[in-house]
């Protein structure tokens, strides 16, 4: 739940310096990007874009630690986008 908070505060602070930058017609922008920032984080580091042979091949040689860290990472990236994509949203509708 931490990096929900951390996210909502990062989505927060995207749109209020949105808003000073360019305006209310914009203030969907910075959180916006923010959010596909750590999405294409959370991508690479779950290994999604890679194909199958070097998935199997990353499988067979990594160790359990190294793979929990990666998916801990995965998570954490994932939990730190949802909040700013839901702002994005919210933003743009807005």
């Amino acid at each position: 739940m931490k990096y929900v908070g951390i996210g909502t505060i990062l989505s927060i602070l995207g749109v209020v310096c949105s808003i000073f930058i360019w305006g209310t017609e914009q203030a969907h922008l910075l959180s916006g990007i923010l959010g596909g920032i750590f999405i294409f984080v959370s991508i690479v580091t779950s290994g999604a874009i890679a194909s199958g042979d070097r998935i199997r091949a990353n499988l067979a040689t990594e160790t359990k630690e190294a793979r929990n860290e990666r998916n801990r990472m995965m998570t954490n990236a994932s939990l730190l986008a949802l909040p700013n994509i839901i702002v994005a949203i919210f933003a743009y509708y807005l």
